[in-house]
């Protein structure tokens, strides 16, 4: 098969690193023609647009809607961002066209890649295959209520346009069901983990990194992800962290991530006089995220009870199994079912700073459990089926079997 992906993010980026990369090397590697048509975070600073890597076919074409430099993330202004949008339209129509796909799969119903996706489908008759993987409207962040809208509108038709929807929880099946999608045509696909990515860390760069840190002795409560409150509520954990930094003196709280909110989430530790207590690393190169996990005690993902979090299915806490390390989360979507029914971490009332205290402060006062559950992760990793070279050809059956 000639299987082309839409994106509208870089391969950088969470969903591009943690599912389109690892799912597009995998069908790869089974023999398929596979290309990733996508815009970039900071296109125009890129020597090298299009390339082939483990055989698949990247070609950047265009500037994506916001712009990342480093930790830092800029909005373009309404009038720019008309701009941005029309070119990466366009350029994403040309890029496919080119490829010569028998396959669209669009990676997230954005206006760019969905209306690229439907010209092709209407000029060549291919099928479209759409990736539904967080619930864009309610976690992204929106000029205005007008972008948010257009936003909204393409998130809900294009589903009942595509052949085949694939999505990452059930929140988001049920939700397109009860759009008008019929269910056979919404398939339940999880998140995995990138086994070789995961793989390559390094005890020597770990215990490099404890030292630089100052982290001799020290318990490390781990958040890696964007610093964007808008989807990610990572306030909700510095204000518990402050409760539990008051109870130990040998456990340190480590943001690793970029974001607009990164200033504001050192100004929240400041003020609450979390000093040392709160390691700010900012963006770090993916290839080092393993070695991070590798200090954690316990792994973070601080969530409040809404759409943005019942559509997400947390690629942190399928890279902290894989790294053998338990995790701490709220009790909303999916997440009961992922943690299996919590024997692979504790689950916390969500939006509730004082439930994470209190449950941090008990994971840490209880090495034996957290040994326990270490053990029961490694163990079973495999039979869950976290890693993408288990759940692709799950995933290519859609292909086949629409």
């Amino acid at each position: 098969m000639q299987i082309t992906f839409l994106l509208t993010q870089s391969l950088e980026s969470p969903s591009g690193l943690g599912r389109y990369w690892p799912l597009a090397k995998e069908l790869a590697k089974r023999g398929h023609t596979v290309h990733i048509v996508a815009l970039h975070h900071h296109w125009a600073s890129l020597k090298k647009k299009a390339w082939i890597c483990n055989g698949v076919h990247i070609h950047y074409v265009a500037q994506m809607h916001v712009k990342k430099v480093g930790s830092n993330k800029a909005y373009f202004k309404p009038y720019q961002l008309i701009w941005i949008l029309l070119v990466a339209t366009l350029k994403l129509t040309w890029g496919v066209f080119k490829t010569k796909a028998n396959i669209i799969h669009v990676g997230k119903p954005h206006p760019m890649n969905s209306i690229a996706a439907w010209i092709y489908k209407i000029a060549k008759g291919v099928p479209l295959y759409l990736d539904c993987d967080d619930y864009e409207a309610a976690s992204n962040r929106f000029s205005s209520e007008r972008q948010r809208r257009l936003m909204k509108w393409f998130e809900d038709h294009l589903p009942l346009w595509a052949d085949l929807v694939t999505v990452n929880t059930y929140f988001t099946r049920q939700r397109l069901i009860n759009l008008g999608c019929r269910p056979e045509r919404v398939i339940y696909l999880p998140n995995g983990v990138d086994r070789e990515r995961f793989a390559n860390f390094s005890l020597a760069k770990v215990k490099q990194l404890r030292d630089k840190f100052n982290l001799q002795q020290k318990k490390v409560v781990l958040y890696v992800g964007s610093l964007s409150l808008t989807s990610h509520n990572v306030d909700l954990l510095v204000k518990a962290f402050a409760r539990v930094a008051a109870c130990f003196d040998d456990v340190r709280l480590m943001l690793v991530g970029g974001g607009e909110d990164r200033e504001l989430l050192v100004a929240l530790a400041h003020q609450l006089n979390l000093g040392d207590k709160v390691i700010h690393v900012g963006k770090v190169d993916s290839a080092e995220i393993p070695n991070y996990y590798k200090l954690a005690y316990l792994s973070v993902d601080p969530v409040v009870d809404s759409g943005a979090a019942r559509g997400r299915s947390p690629l942190k806490i399928f890279e902290s199994f894989a790294m053998g390390v338990p995790i701490v989360t709220g009790d909303v979507g999916d997440r009961r079912a992922i943690l299996h029914d919590a024997a692979y971490g504790f689950l916390t009332q969500p939006g509730n700073v004082d439930s994470l205290a209190d449950t941090l402060i008990d994971a840490l006062s209880d090495q034996k459990r957290i040994d326990d559950m270490r053990k029961k992760i490694l163990t079973e990793r495999e039979q869950s089926k976290i890693y993408w070279d288990l759940l692709v050809d799950e995933f290519a059956k859609v292909y086949v079997d629409k």
